[in-house]
């Protein structure tokens, strides 16, 4: 079975990472244990080196089940609440609207806010994070919009429950994935490093020879190698970066947990379960999105910018992921949900 497998991811992947398409595809397939890597062109397309499972790729917002499952952690753990109103840990929060945004509503994408850096046309600024906390101060929705009432996706929302969870554990953001959820699992490729000069990730000389230059759908560099791009100013802000081989931890920890800390089993367990239905197809979980498809429910999570794309997907039911890492903008990782996953769960029975 898993060579019937492996022939169904690399069927559909081989088109999408031809030599005509710029970069490279990292992709890995979790299946009942069992772990398959798919590498495919280049990290850098100048240097000709070549894409492998430890070539490390800007996650954009694939880092969102991350910082959700620190929440679901502390809840767990008893260290904060979901209904928790946002206050009570920024009390610099003091508008008409934002003061009665949960935790809850941070995470699942459900507090209504969408500021400027949420959708085009993007902003040139950056934003300090005086200037953040004062756009949220000031901020009023649109018409219908209430906290907890509508599924309105924000990135601004998750640099927002990053200050959340920074106040109220006293410590970086980096420093509470390391503890928390990196080292546990084992995870050695992953990390948020900081910005530096030029938008580029601050690494040691070790850690950039295995990271990508970026490049457009088009095909140009955007960026230089461990471009991190953040429209805030303040620390920890920018993207994180992981291998293909890291992130098929995280799968096998998200899907079949077995042999991990029992708190941080059922803390990823309840990232992915729908807490807003958006439609009949569509919901919402913690981060993750569910998607119902014929046969076969989907909890995945998409990423991207104008230079990286990146899909994670799991089946729970049967205990498969994918996770696809492309070093370009608008990878179609559309095939992953419609078409690799689908075919996948067919293969197995339920558990």
């Amino acid at each position: 079975m898993i060579a019937q497998m492996r022939d169904i991811v690399a069927g559909a992947l081989a088109p999408t990472a031809t030599p005509d398409h710029a970069g490279g595809l990292a992709a890995a397939l979790y299946a009942g244990r069992h772990v398959e890597f798919f590498s495919y062109g280049f990290a850098d397309d100048a240097a000709r080196r070549p894409v492998t499972p430890d070539t490390l790729f800007n996650l954009a917002s694939l880092r969102k089940p991350f910082e959700a499952t620190l929440v679901t952690l502390g809840v767990l753990r008893g260290e904060l609440r979901l209904d928790d109103h946002l206050p009570k840990y920024l009390p610099e929060l003091n508008g008409n609207y934002i003061r009665n945004v949960t935790v809850a509503q941070l995470a699942t994408h459900t507090s209504g806010l969408l500021l400027p850096t949420d959708h085009p046309p993007w902003p040139n600024e950056e934003y300090t994070r005086e200037q953040f906390i004062a756009m949220l101060n000031t901020f009023t929705p649109a018409p219908g919009i209430a906290p907890g009432r509508q599924r309105v996706y924000t990135h601004a929302g998750y640099v927002l429950l990053q200050l959340v969870l920074e106040r109220r554990y006293g410590m970086p953001i980096a420093t509470l994935f390391e503890q928390r959820i990196l080292s546990p699992l084992g995870m050695t490729a992953t990390c948020v490093p900081e910005s530096g000069e030029d938008n580029r990730a601050v690494m040691d000389e070790a850690w950039m020879q295995r990271v990508v230059q970026g490049y457009s759908d088009q095909g140009t560099a955007i960026g230089p190698v461990a471009n991190q791009q953040s429209y805030f100013d303040f620390a920890s802000t920018g993207q994180m970066f992981s291998s293909a081989r890291d992130l098929a931890t995280f799968v096998a920890a998200c899907v079949d947990g077995r042999t991990i800390d029992p708190h941080l089993r059922e803390a990823l367990r309840m990232t992915q379960r729908e807490a807003f239905r958006v439609d009949e197809k569509f919901g919402q979980g913690m981060a993750w999105e569910t998607v119902r498809l014929p046969g076969v429910t989907i909890v995945d999570k998409p990423g991207g910018l104008n230079n990286a794309s990146g899909y994670i997907g799991l089946v729970p039911a049967r205990r498969i992921g994918i996770v696809l890492l492309a070093n370009r903008g608008e990878y179609p990782h559309e095939i992953a949900r419609y078409k690799i996953l689908p075919e996948l769960a067919r293969l197995i029975a339920p558990h």
